[in-house]
């Protein structure tokens, strides 16, 4: 009955989700190396699905190694420059042909899930020119998007593919960054959504210098940080720079990621909603992150991405349904749809997408001195982002402002939790009379307690 349970709130997940993205617009970079990959038929199969299920989707895939392919056959030299490719102008009709290839590569694969793509000329550009002494050659940098085709493109029911191209007025043709392109177009169309998809990204303290605010999962990877947390990662990793033949695997890693984590940040400060930097190589991680809590790489997100609320009587049947599996691990005591009501105001509640995550509540007693934490429960795919602190944070401010001498939680599993977060064990002498009456020898809660000073 658990695993239905449990199958279940992943169905009601997906309803919701696509709902709440029913023509909301998710912009996909998809890095070249997963274009060459096994995988690929299979996200871009996944993508056909969101596409599906009501989602406005644009690919903007990278090319970098195609053209790198066709230049070294062509024996062309070239080398990067500040995240830029320096070619001389003869090599431009060759990065044009690899870089229009992977667009109809990816245009082709559409086909076949009967998805019509389409590559347009969206994109003005200008040469990057001379900069501190150095020709960029073919390297350009974009100017400016065509929005209003663009979008006729998005409504007509087409997926637009943004090969890594840029014109200027004049038809000339640019190299420009995939990767700056995916966040410009996501940015200019206040996109719901951009995502990043290559092969193994991870934020993890092996390969970065982190805050100690960040949360982890248990493999070690940020699975999501605020901008306030991605500009604090920048800020500490922007020294660690180094020449490419010198780089070991972290600073690799580095390289690769820093890039996109600032273009993250862009695009969030733009009024993108999320950006997700995903493992290509994890088949299905696209659905997943966009239609369940069962998401994997790393979301950066603005403000507006989940909200701590009082629980609203609409809440109740989501909420049991969240407590349930936490019931049934003897972590937490049976509540009744009834008691929930009675004690509404006690409680609150995450909220993300319109679902809701976490709850928790604070209970006072007596001469309203001692308040008690109960009832904590919090989505297990959402146990990595710190959203329990955050509950447990609010709740002691909340009972700090009652002017309340101390917060005491009873817990028989969750010990280690609470400590972390500055409780002390105290006796079960210590609790208020009416809240020991109810305390249950058999199941042995024990009391922990913050007191104010």
């Amino acid at each position: 009955m658990e695993n239905l349970a449990e199958s279940a709130r992943r169905i009601r997940d997906v309803i919701n989700y696509i709902k709440v993205f029913k023509d909301a617009l998710a912009v996909i970079h998809i890095d070249d190396q997963i274009i060459d990959s096994s995988l690929l038929p299979s996200l871009i199969h996944d993508i056909a699905l969101i596409h599906q299920a009501g989602l406005k989707v644009i690919v903007a895939p990278g090319a970098r190694k195609q053209i790198n392919k066709i230049l070294d056959d062509a024996k062309i030299e070239w080398k990067i420059q500040n995240g830029s490719r320096v070619a001389p102008e003869s090599a431009m009709p060759l990065i044009k042909t690899a870089a229009l290839d992977v667009a109809n590569t990816i245009m082709n694969h559409f086909a076949g899930e009967n998805r019509t793509a389409v590559i347009g000329n969206w994109v003005k550009a200008r040469g990057k020119g001379v900069v501190d002494g150095i020709d960029y050659g073919t390297a350009g940098e974009i100017d400016k998007l065509k929005i209003d085709v663009i979008e006729q493109t998005l409504d007509d029911g087409f997926i637009p593919i943004f090969p890594c191209i840029g014109w200027n007025d004049l038809g000339k043709p640019y190299n420009i960054s995939s990767a700056q392109l995916a966040e410009q177009i996501a940015s200019h169309l206040k996109a719901q959504k951009l995502f990043y998809i290559l092969p193994n990204p991870k934020f993890s303290r092996d390969g970065f210098a982190l805050p100690d605010t960040v949360h982890l999962s248990d493999d070690g990877n940020i699975p999501a940080m605020t901008l306030g947390e991605a500009e604090q990662i920048l800020k500490m990793n922007a020294d660690q720079n180094c020449l490419q033949d010198q780089k070991s695997a972290a600073q690799d890693q580095k390289a690769r990621l820093l890039p996109l984590l600032e273009l993250a940040q862009t695009a969030c400060k733009n009024g993108v909603q999320r950006v997700h930097i995903l493992d290509g190589n994890l088949d299905g991680i696209l659905p997943c992150e966009i239609f369940s809590g069962i998401g994997s790489g790393t979301m950066v997100y603005n403000n507006g991405y989940g909200d701590l609320r009082a629980m609203q009587a609409q809440d109740i049947p989501s909420v049991l349904s969240l407590m349930s599996p936490f019931v049934q691990k003897g972590i937490l005591l049976a509540r009744t749809e009834a008691q929930l009501k009675e004690q509404l105001d006690n409680y609150i509640v995450y909220n993300v997408d319109g679902g809701i995550h976490a709850c928790a509540a604070l209970k006072f007693y007596g001469d309203l001195t001692q308040a008690e934490i109960c009832a904590v429960a919090v989505d297990p795919s959402y146990g990595n982002m710190g959203v329990g602190p955050k509950l447990i944070n609010f709740l002691l401010d909340k009972a700090r402002a009652q002017k309340a001498k101390s917060v005491f939680v009873m817990t028989t599993q969750t010990a280690d939790f609470f400590e972390k977060l500055g409780f002390k064990p105290d006796s079960i002498d210590s609790i208020p009379a009416e809240r020991k009456k109810l305390w249950n020898p058999e199941r042995g809660s024990k009391v922990y307690r913050v007191k104010f000073l």
